[in-house]
């Protein structure tokens, strides 16, 4: 029973594409498309095993704060190999007007034309021109190879970043900015490494180039471009820099909420259809869109304004230095070859910087981005690891809670003073109404958060002095609502176990009652899920999500209303499993349901972040208290509950 192969066959049984097989729609490869895919994955190279191991302690590199700088240096070669190029592109394409001066001068002079001459300047020309073609092409090649390099290492170090950083920040931050800094921000990015910052670099050294031969032709005319033209776009860029910043975080900004909208509806498809909504939403999505074009018209209008001013100035500079060289070739202090030689160079002083505004913009978006992707990687996770924690060893499974309070706001407590122990092997249930703290209990056993006041502890082990990834091997966690990935049903269930054996994925299925579900399907564990698992019902999910779980081998199993989404006959079937299941180890219990609280060996009252009440069900049931009012509240409904 091979599960793990991600590009598998169609599933069988005769389905066509999107026609219902079992209880899941098509999700393979049609077999039309298979002999593509084959040949396509017979052509892929072997990249051989993944170099890179995770940590939740970022290294030295990881720290450092991003820049540009810090991007290009990892790849040395690459940037020598680049910066060279682009010096001997910027100093190639200039001999064209030194060659055509010369030509002029010593070659058309009007008693003795040497045309021979003219001819071996033009062909100098061309072979600078050559030059020039070759040395770009390669440049373009070695600025794309760094660009493809340093956009990888930036994916994956944002990627292990966001693996590190704790639940506040997924609750807090919109799904739709993360996918902004993953995405169009990368994107931005790498626009700016693979063709702005080459193309920057070659028409800023251009302009240097330029107005040092501009100065060898002749003093007085550079001297006059310099303080006639260059403090004007001076001052007229800095104001741009300024001004085209502050438009481009808002691109930034605006973009972010524009995925996180759609984000939203398409994740709510479901509900917006049920309640007719699609009109709110095209009304809330175009507000949302027109603060996008908002920004965007914003930049639009600072470049309507910076470009033609360069332009204007440039234009009125070359008419301005025309006019003043004219006049001194008519008075015989300069050289007709000098002054077209002179006013060539002076067209492409200018020619730079109106190609600079547009890679200027490049660069300010660029830079946009780096400070969105800084500001996600200065992020420290709110449940840290400790430098130098220790490894969890194999625990029992004994949970104390030592006068623990938490709020997820530390100004609104959520829970206050628990004192709580579970013994090795014990199932307790926590029981109350919505808001009393139960899940935020399981979240404090899972470290999923860190108590603000007080300990949890493990077998004697505070969580916060051992590692993450040594706690979490051996605790199981079933959320109330499970998430399947795209993917088959085997690799879904064998998520916390890859190397998992056919055998004990067998194992799995069996006990948590899969084995109708699986022999229903076509291709067994091998069926492919949608993502999220939308087209299982809610019981099939759970049940899935309880194998995985399962699977782990747990020490220590956590199930937060696990059953809630259940109908009876799933919910007996789960209960039964859980009774052999649960032997040996310790399970805590989020329960709404009391027929589930009620097979726990204790259960624990929280009523408004406090412990109200432990106990049994008969001890319960005799108090009086908490837990007998409950009790007695859902008798009488389970009394006047319909019928089958």
């Amino acid at each position: 029973m091979a599960w793990g192969g991600g590009f598998g066959p169609p599933m069988g049984g005769g389905g066509r594409p999107g026609a219902p097989v079992g209880s899941l729609p098509f999700g393979g490869i049609p077999s039309e498309l298979q002999a593509g895919v084959d040949s396509l994955l017979a052509d892929e190279p072997d990249h051989g095993p993944p170099h890179r191991k995770f940590s939740q302690i970022p290294d030295e590199t990881e720290r450092r704060p991003l820049g540009l700088w810090q991007l290009l240096v990892q790849y040395p070669r690459l940037l020598v190999a680049g910066g060279i190029l682009v010096v001997v592109v910027a100093l190639a394409t200039q001999a064209g007007p030194e060659l055509t001066g010369i030509a002029i001068n010593d070659g058309m002079t009007p008693h003795h034309p040497r045309l021979w001459f003219v001819g071996a300047m033009a062909g100098l020309y061309l072979g600078f021109v050559g030059i020039t073609a070759l040395a770009q092409r390669w440049q373009v090649q070695a600025t794309g190879r760094l660009a493809a390099g340093v956009m990888h290492d930036l994916r994956i170090r944002v990627f292990t970043h966001i693996q590190r950083l704790s639940l506040d920040y997924f609750t807090t931050e919109k799904a739709g900015v993360v996918m902004t800094r993953m995405t169009s921000d990368i994107e931005n990015l790498q626009q700016l490494l693979q063709n702005g910052l080459a193309q920057f670099a070659i028409q800023a050294l251009t302009m240097i180039v330029i107005t040092v031969i501009l100065f060898a032709k002749d003093v007085r005319l550079a001297f006059i471009t310099v303080v006639l033209i260059v403090p004007i776009l001076t001052v007229l860029s800095l104001w741009f820099r300024v001004v085209s910043e502050r438009g481009y975080l808002r691109v930034r900004d605006g973009i972010a909420d524009v995925l996180t909208d759609l984000s939203e509806s398409l994740h709510g498809v479901r509900v917006v259809t049920a309640h007719n909504r699609q009109r709110h939403n095209v009304l809330h999505h175009r507000n949302v869109l027109g603060e996008y074009r908002d920004a965007n018209d914003y930049t639009a209008h600072v470049n309507a304004v910076y470009a033609p001013s360069t332009q204007l100035i440039g234009v009125l500079g070359q008419a301005a230095l025309l006019a003043i060289g004219g006049d001194m070739v008519v008075h015989h202090s300069l050289s007709i070859g000098t002054l077209v030689a002179f006013f060539l160079y002076l067209n492409r002083f200018f020619q730079p910087i109106q190609l600079l505004v547009q890679q200027y913009n490049t660069f300010q978006q660029g830079q946009a981005s780096v400070v969105k992707l800084r500001t996600l990687l200065e992020t420290e996770p709110a449940v840290p690891e400790k430098p130098g924690a220790e490894v969890l060893p194999p625990i029992e499974g004994e949970i104390v809670f030592e006068r623990v309070s938490f709020g997820y706001d530390p100004e609104a407590p959520v829970l206050h003073d628990v004192d709580l122990r579970i013994a090795p092997g014990e199932t307790v249930a926590f029981v109350g109404p919505t808001g009393a703290g139960k899940s935020t209990l399981a979240k404090l056993i899972t470290r999923f958060y860190d108590p603000t006041a007080g300990r949890v502890l493990i077998d004697g082990h505070d969580l916060r002095d051992v590692t993450l990834s040594s706690l979490r091997r051996q605790l199981g966690v079933v959320p109330q609502e499970p998430f399947l990935f795209a993917g088959t049903i085997g690799e879904n269930i064998g998520f916390a176990r890859p190397g998992a054996t056919d055998a004990e994925l067998g194992e799995a299925v069996d006990r948590v009652g899969l084995t109708d579900l699986v022999a229903r399907l076509p291709d067994g564990l091998d069926t492919v899920v949608h993502e999220r698992g939308q087209a299982l019902s809610a019981g099939e999910r759970q049940l899935i999500a309880l194998a995985r779980a399962f699977l782990a081998h747990p020490r220590v199993l956590v199930l937060d209303e696990a059953t809630s989404n259940l109908d009876l006959q799933s919910e007996t079937q789960i209960e039964h499993a859980l009774d052999a299941l649960l032997e040996e180890r310790t399970a805590v219990l989020i329960a709404h349901r009391l027929s589930t609280a009620m097979r726990a060996d204790r259960i624990v009252v929280v009523d408004d972040g406090r412990v109200v009440e432990v106990g049994t069900h008969d001890e319960l049931s005799a108090r009086g208290g908490r837990y007998a009012r409950m009790y007695d509240v859902w008798m009488r409904q389970s009394d006047h509950r319909p019928r089958a």
